[in-house]
């Protein structure tokens, strides 16, 4: 999703649904369509051969972006496609997984979550930050969680060196408005 975000902000995302040959062929089409008239057949040539190299180029940021973010495992598994196009394709094939895998995948992600606790000498920064990261994997996946259920995991789940603290902010606070950064927030 992230990755989708940026490749539409820098406005190469048609390459990556389309691919370079249909980007091109438009293109092209577009090109002779109105240049037809006023240049000679060599004049077109150019123009088709200066719009062939800038997609391709396109193409080649897309694939260099798209290498920077992925781990150097995933990439030894794609270095042999040709464009960004069969990249993403091949990438979303793999990891977006059939319906029965991502079941098994938010299953995991809600017994991860249920069964999270704040470990002994672990900061409430590194806490919070391993909640929230399991509840935005859990809503990516299609789950439903509001910020009160996630307020609740999180006070429950403290050591009980942080029992003072919960029990504050329960008599004091209303969970259902509360963000999970004003929890701990100090004065």
């Amino acid at each position: 999703m992230l990755m989708e975000n940026f490749l539409r902000s820098k406005e190469y995302w048609d390459l990556i649904e389309n691919g370079i040959s249909v980007v091109v062929t438009q293109s092209v089409s577009m090109v002779v369509a109105t240049e037809a008239q006023h240049k000679s057949i060599e004049d077109q040539a150019e123009a088709q051969r200066k719009l062939i190299e800038g997609h391709k180029l396109k193409d080649l940021k897309v694939k260099n972006y798209i290498f920077q973010a992925i781990d150097r495992n995933i990439m030894e598994t794609i270095l042999d496609r040709d464009t960004s196009k069969s990249i993403w394709d091949s990438m979303k094939q793999k990891y977006q997984g059939s319906t029965k895998v991502k079941r098994a995948q938010l299953q995991a992600l809600r017994r991860d979550f249920e069964t999270l606790q704040m470990k002994e000498g672990e900061t409430v920064d590194n806490f919070f930050a391993r909640t929230l990261t399991i509840a935005n994997k859990m809503k990516a996946h299609g789950e439903t969680m509001s910020q009160t259920i996630i307020n609740e995991k999180v006070l429950r789940s403290m050591t009980s060196k942080f029992d003072y603290v919960v029990f504050s902010i329960e008599e004091s606070t209303d969970l259902n408005t509360l963000t999970i950064a004003e929890q701990f927030a100090g004065p």
